[in-house]
């Protein structure tokens, strides 16, 4: 697929989110700032660099400087935040806030005043630094839950703009939003925007269900009429940059990588992989108790299979993600501690960032990919996965409560909340046949090469700017 986006109307580009999409590195002594890896990175960086625009966000660290800059054909307009609004707005009503309520309550939400008064300041600085930058011709793209009182202020200030937001999670049912102590607010502001984007149809709903519920919001279908505008609710499903993880999956490097790993784990043996973000939305812990139920039931033995799970760091220091590290490292122990022997190791467990190149590699090695979030907007890891076998080998067993298994329909679906359901999905996938591996792999990746990053990035702006009929 060619990777760019359309661009019928050349309009500037204005991108809002909470980060940057550069970051700061030291080599050789000295700084420079570097574009960041990730999918929303990949998307906006080649429509920025050709049709000019700008990027707001926050730099990750505390303090420095608000002056703008130039990285690599992109205006950068940075966003400092003070260690005390850092403690309130990000690690606070972000995410022991919104994040666990938007993740079905998987964890009890926090609801303080305090972190409620910095959310609102900081998306009203948000919201300053993007004034200035918009045009009568620009469009603006603010993205995720960090800032979804964005649109309206913005609306307020410049009537006229063309504005869209995309979350990135999901948006919840209407029992759990109703939690919310400001829960008209944040509609308020999301209805600020003339295109709302989420990950499927159920969590477009979800938001219609409460926009009208809680504000003056009315109309039928994906349209609401509020504040004498019309208003757009759809869905958006994020997808990956195909070509990339193909050109990668077909190297050289990385063909050498997988022969040595397979080498490492011994080739007879059938590898069982997991990679997420250590968070407790990504379900590692019930992953690694099915995977010791399979164990457990004799039919497979450490001499014939193994797992591999590769554990991002995230939010070090946060309370639920210490215990979260703290579980899973506990149940590795137990797990290698019962069923591993010299030489054979049950659980390789890496809890570190992996180049990209050494993902890549791990994918291709896998026989069995198992994404099985107990909630998640998206996961993009099983489009990855996918991208990544190029001869349609391998199974992706995959959460029904994942955003993408409304798309990837011929993977193995499980209930993640199941254990002894998800064990027995997985001892099956490693019995089917190469036959059926490929007819289901086959089917995964006309789905994905269907719908890349540029695709969902181009059908967004054009339905946010009248080139899409939707």
């Amino acid at each position: 697929m060619d990777n760019r986006v359309s661009n019928p109307h050349e309009r500037s580009l204005v991108v809002v989110a909470n980060r940057l999409p550069v970051r700061r590195v030291r080599k050789g002594g000295r700084a420079h700032w570097e574009t960041s890896p990730g999918g929303l990175v990949t998307a906006m960086h080649p429509l920025l660099r050709e049709r000019g625009g700008s990027w707001v966000g926050w730099n990750g660290a505390e303090g420095g400087s608000a002056r703008p800059f130039s990285h690599d054909g992109m205006d950068i307009h940075p966003v400092p935040l003070s260690a005390d609004e850092i403690a309130r707005f990000y690690e606070g009503f972000s995410n022991e806030t919104l994040w666990p309520l938007y993740h079905d309550a998987l964890r009890t939400p926090r609801f303080h005043r305090k972190w409620w008064r910095t959310y609102v300041e900081i998306n009203r600085r948000f919201t300053e630094t993007v004034l200035p930058l918009v045009g009568p011709d620009s469009v603006v793209w603010v993205h995720d839950y960090h800032l979804q009182l964005v649109p309206a202020m913005l609306r307020e200030r410049r009537p006229g703009a063309k504005i869209g937001f995309f979350l990135h999670i999901p948006f919840p049912a209407l029992e759990l939003y109703s939690r919310m102590p400001w829960r008209r607010e944040i509609l308020e502001g999301l209805l600020g925007a003339d295109l709302l984007g989420f990950q499927s149809r159920l969590m477009a709903q979800n938001f219609l269900r409460a926009a009208r519920r809680y504000t003056d919001a009315r109309g039928v279908g994906s349209h609401l009429h509020h504040g004498g505008r019309e208003i757009r609710s759809l869905p958006f499903p994020i997808s990956i940059d195909i070509n990339e993880f193909e050109t990668l999956a077909a190297s050289e490097e990385v063909g050498r990588r997988v022969d040595e790993l397979r080498a490492r784990i011994g080739p007879e043996r059938r590898i069982i992989l997991g990679v997420d973000r250590l968070d407790y939305t990504k379900g590692i812990d019930v992953r690694l108790r099915a995977f010791e139920e399979i164990l457990s039931r004799g039919r497979h033995t450490t001499a014939d299979v193994c797992m591999i799970q590769v554990a991002v760091p995230s939010r070090g220091g946060a309370a639920d993600y210490d215990e979260m590290r703290r579980l899973v490292e506990e149940t590795v122990g137990r797990i290698n501690g019962e069923y591993g022997e010299p030489g054979r190791v049950a659980v390789h467990y890496l809890h570190r960032n992996l180049p990209r190149e050494e993902l890549v590699a791990y994918y291709r090695a896998a026989d069995v990919m198992m994404v099985t979030p107990l909630r998640d907007g998206m996961n993009l890891v099983a489009k990855e996965y996918v991208a990544s076998r190029l001869d349609n080998s391998g199974v992706l067993v995959l959460s029904e409560f994942a955003g993408a298994a409304n798309e990837l329909s011929h993977a193995l679906l499980v209930n993640p909340f199941d254990i002894d359901g998800m064990a027995a999905v997985v001892e099956n996938s490693l019995d089917l046949s190469p036959r059926e591996q490929s007819s289901r792999m086959r089917s995964l990746r006309k789905t994905v090469h269907a719908y890349d990053l540029y695709a969902w990035a181009s059908r967004f702006l054009g339905a946010l700017t009248g080139d899409d009929d939707r």
